[in-house]
């Protein structure tokens, strides 16, 4: 009997760990997420305060995606020596520093120098919790992952609407000085929420990364892409919902109601990418998503907002699938450096696509940069297409 009620109680005992690993994780990516997302509600600000061109708000906001997205790789290497719940709370905690070192009075400088700082503690968050994961459930990971991901575009959905609430109401720096506040916050949880020794999976269900790494470059590209229309997208957005005469608060609640469809999209794609394939799942994601974004350009505001959270879902719903499909195309043994490499990719294009984007509507109008931006989606269906080969398992089934 004692042999059978330990047998019972063995697995509730690993659960706990695994379950506090995971809201471990699902908290840092909400808290990163939010702050990298909650920059859109303050671009026109930064606007009008600094007096930047569409261009210029794009290479500010490249100070923080781009930092963040080149340090992926070294940043995952170098803080592999510490423990998953040391790394997460040091890099939640510099990111908050980042937002406190915007909030004082030292000018652009003191802006950009903020972007960078945060940018390089958020570096750490992806590689970092998402292979916490990945460990923490083996072979049953796709599912939690899943649950990652919606917590990232819960941060995503709340931390815009939170911060345009907060300007009518405080100066700038003050709401970015609050925001550092709950970073710190933040770190406090991680440390309390992940146990400081990892679970420890069975042997039978532990994982095993796919095979020879063929195809990744091409699901590299296909996410790069992805991430480049969402990013020239989201730049545009809060300036066209302006000339369609949205106020300030209005352009907050248009952010969150993308933001929420966005999370939506991440719980839902999912799946459907395993039931439908990720092919299939894919290219109706990518066809709607341009065709929304085309459709945003035509009406008025308020079938705009109606709109947007069907826009949300299919603009986010793409990364989820193609998140899900890193660990079946990456090389054996070596999880860790692909869930590095591909948010390298994609978090480079959504810093370096915006500057673009932002560079065509300089020389040409708003419209044409979204436009642009809706052509990216679209070059994604042939992508994706031939991508089939290269899949475990039989797409379109």
């Amino acid at each position: 009997m004692a042999a059978v009620d330990w047998a019972r109680e063995e697995p509730d005992a690993r659960r706990s760990p695994q379950r506090r690993n995971l809201l471990g994780a699902c908290l840092a990516h909400l808290l990163h997420d939010g702050y990298t997302d909650q920059l859109y509600a303050l671009l026109p600000v930064w606007q009008e305060a600094f007096g930047l061109s569409y261009a210029g708000l794009a290479l500010v906001r490249a100070l923080y995606s781009g930092t963040m997205g080149g340090l992926q790789v070294p940043a995952g290497r170098f803080t592999g020596r510490l423990s998953p719940r040391a790394a997460l709370a040091l890099a939640t905690l510099i990111a908050a520093g980042g937002y406190l070192l915007m909030a004082l009075p030292l000018g652009f400088p003191g802006l950009c120098a903020g972007l960078v700082l945060a940018g390089i503690g958020s570096s750490v968050q992806h590689p970092r919790a998402s292979l916490l994961v990945t460990e923490t459930y083996g072979r049953a990971a796709r599912g939690p992952l899943g649950i990652y991901n919606f917590a990232g575009d819960l941060g995503k959905a709340t931390f815009p609407a939170v911060v345009a609430l907060l300007l009518p109401v405080f100066a700038w720096r003050p709401v970015v000085g609050i925001m550092g506040l709950v970073g710190l916050v933040a770190a406090l949880g991680l440390l309390a929420l992940i146990p400081p020794q990892p679970a420890v999976l069975p042997k039978d269900k532990s994982y095993t990364a796919g095979g020879n790494g063929r195809g990744f470059g091409l699901l590299l590209a296909i996410g790069a892409f992805d991430t480049a229309t969402r990013m020239g997208y989201l730049l545009f957005l809060p300036f066209l919902l302006h000339s369609k005469g949205a106020t300030g608060a209005t352009t907050g609640i248009g952010l969150a109601l993308l933001f929420a469809g966005g999370a939506l999209g991440k719980a839902c794609c999912g799946p459907l990418g395993q039931r439908f394939g990720v092919v299939w799942t894919v290219v109706i994601t990518e066809g709607a998503t341009a065709l929304f974004m085309i459709t945003t350009l035509m009406v008025p505001l308020n079938p705009t907002l109606s709109l947007l959270p069907l826009l949300g879902i299919v603009l986010n719903g793409t990364s989820s699938v193609l998140y899900g499909t890193v660990p079946e195309l990456a090389k054996n043994g070596e999880v860790g450096r692909a869930f590095a490499l591909f948010y390298t990719g994609v978090i480079g294009a959504g810093g370096l696509a915006p500057i673009a984007y932002g560079a065509i509507a300089d020389h040409s109008d708003r419209t044409i940069g979204v436009v642009a931006a809706t052509l990216t989606a679209a070059a994604i269906i042939p992508m994706v297409l031939a991508l089939r080969p290269f899949l475990t398992r039989p797409e379109g089934m």
